[in-house]
């Protein structure tokens, strides 16, 4: 399989995880499941945009992204991007993004070692 279509494939997971969390939980831990999973997304949409990247700067570039829509927050994001990035900075949410990291560069990482086993 393509690291392409993986990679979509964990996105599919990834956001079918993140709607299945919110509808049987809540709370804190159904905010911050999410927050580590947008990372994970972000990390599976940059293995389909350049599969050739390794694990570790997928997750440098998901938890990059992240922790920049989150900062953003602390100056405004306009209202027609809110519903998608947020609205209010809140500070834990920056340590929950290096656990969507770690878990974007686990799930590379293991891709990326099964492709080189086969080769």
């Amino acid at each position: 399989m393509s690291r392409r279509w993986w990679g979509a494939g964990v996105a599919v997971v990834t956001v079918a995880a993140g709607l299945g969390i919110r509808a049987w939980t809540g709370g804190p831990f159904a905010k911050y499941a999410g927050d580590a999973l947008y990372t994970v997304l972000v990390c599976a949409v940059v293995i389909m945009v350049a599969p050739r990247l390794r694990p570790v700067v997928v997750a440098g570039v998901g938890l990059g992204f992240s922790w920049a829509v989150e900062l953003s927050q602390i100056v405004g994001i306009p209202e027609v991007l809110r519903p998608l990035l947020g609205a209010t900075f809140n500070a834990p949410d920056l340590f929950w993004y290096v656990v969507g990291a770690g878990l974007g560069w686990c799930l590379a990482a293991r891709h990326s070692g099964a492709l080189a086993a086969r080769a």
